[in-house]
């Protein structure tokens, strides 16, 4: 008979499995990049393991890590970035998924910013975020710089998330995006909302330089 706890690590296993396919969908994790977690209690979540293709992930591919700080135990070889989920999982109690994707348009976009944020301002799409319920408030992304180090990568992050809590997401340059939510669904619609959310912002940026001033104003005549 299998516990209440397996059963659960299953059906989670089972829910990042669905949401991978939704995510490769997208193109939003290319090759075999990107990588999911789900927590199982205070010190336990399932990872993607290392290598493994997010739209056919099976439930073996899933792997329980338990950690302490920067230390992390497991019985395979998980994902190289996990310190990053767990170092979430530290800083949000309330957080109990992250996605981390490659989507063209978020690497892209994190490359031409060098402002520590970016501010969003003007979308409809802000209130698909936790806690905004207007466009009219700014919406402030993190963007980190970009390291092999993970040890130094999560202490950035720690140390962005102490200065200012993070917006359910943030991108480190030149690899991606990090969202997160106190649901798998509601990771999800971080993830998509973000998503949407640059992918105007870029738009915006390409085009702006190309506008005449008379379709700048409107178009009227």
């Amino acid at each position: 008979m299998t516990t209440k706890s397996e059963n659960r690590a299953r059906k989670l296993s089972q829910d990042i499995i669905t949401a991978g396919k939704w995510i490769s969908e997208r193109h939003w994790v290319p090759a075999t990049g990107g990588n999911f977690s789900a927590r199982l209690n205070t010190a336990e979540c399932l990872v993607t393991a290392s290598g493994k293709h997010k739209g056919h992930l099976e439930e073996k591919d899933l792997l329980t890590i338990k950690w302490s700080g920067n230390e992390l135990d497991c019985k395979g070889k998980p994902s190289a970035e996990t310190r990053l989920h767990t170092q979430i999982y530290d800083l949000d109690s309330t957080a109990q998924a992250v996605f981390h994707t490659h989507s063209i348009h978020t690497t892209v976009f994190s490359r031409l910013i060098d402002a520590p944020v970016y501010r969003f301002n003007g979308y409809e799409m802000q209130k698909s975020i936790k806690g905004n319920t207007t466009h009219e408030s700014d919406l402030l992304l993190p963007i980190i710089n970009n390291s092999q180090d993970m040890q130094a990568l999560a202490a950035v992050v720690q140390q962005r998330w102490e200065a200012s809590p993070m917006p359910f997401a943030f991108l480190v340059k030149g690899h991606g995006m990090y969202a997160w939510g106190n649901t798998i669904d509601e990771a999800k619609r971080h993830l998509e909302g973000w998503e949407f959310l640059i992918e105007c912002e870029l738009k915006r940026i390409q085009l702006r330089p190309l506008l005449p001033d008379n379709i700048k104003q409107g178009n009227l005549r």
